[in-house]
């Protein structure tokens, strides 16, 4: 017969398997009957026992963001890429370079990506990142056009498998764009576009030091 403690563990079990995204403790939470709703602490009980049962496992239960979710296991990354070849999801330089940008300068503007990248900034590729999810606006500079303040989301951490921004690879000096999307795994097909066929100077590095 099931426990009460054993029928928990399968529902959160069941819900980070299903969610496409990761679950937060606080969303968690809601899916209960408010007179219902487990512990914080029996729910971090929950989830260390899930980690441990799933440790010999080829998916592990991760935390990501303020959430969790079951994914597999890095070591089997090059069994999964042979599953998905001939449809990887394909990204331009422009894009992967303004994506390592916000990451590391956020929140910015379009404009001071236009003036690390030395070039105009295709509207197409800020609409490219916000329809995936991985930007979004988070205010306005405080400047003449109120120009919107960009900064990446929880999406993004998930994509890249990241904690959190600290795990972002570190900047102990001037660094090539290029070389640290390489870091985060933008490992892609990377396909020119007409702005970049227009680009005659090298990929900018990122004026910045990790502190």
């Amino acid at each position: 017969m099931t426990t009460e403690s054993e029928e928990l563990k399968n529902i959160v079990e069941a819900v980070f398997l299903v969610a496409d995204a990761p679950v937060s403790l606080q969303k968690l939470k809601a899916l209960f009957p408010e007179d219902a709703a487990p512990q914080h602490d029996h729910l971090m009980e929950v989830i260390g026992r899930l980690e441990e049962e799933w440790q010999e496992r080829g998916m592990e239960l991760k935390k990501i963001g303020s959430g969790y979710r079951f994914q597999s296991r890095e070591r089997y990354a090059p069994w999964l890429r042979r599953l998905n070849e001939g449809r990887p999801p394909r990204f331009s330089r422009a894009q992967l370079e303004t994506l390592s940008i916000i990451a590391y300068r956020q929140p910015v503007t379009r404009g001071d990506i236009e003036e690390i990248r030395g070039v105009s900034v295709s509207p197409d590729i800020i609409r490219a990142l916000l329809e995936r999810g991985w930007i979004r606006e988070v205010g306005h500079r405080d400047v003449p056009g109120k120009p919107a303040l960009i900064a990446t989301t929880q999406e993004f951490l998930a994509y890249f498998n990241l904690t959190s921004l600290r795990e972002l690879p570190e900047l102990s000096a001037k660094r090539e764009i290029s070389e640290i999307a390489e870091e985060l795994n933008l490992t892609l097909p990377v396909i020119p576009t007409i702005e970049e066929s227009l680009e005659s100077e090298p990929s900018p590095a990122i004026p910045i030091e990790s502190g």
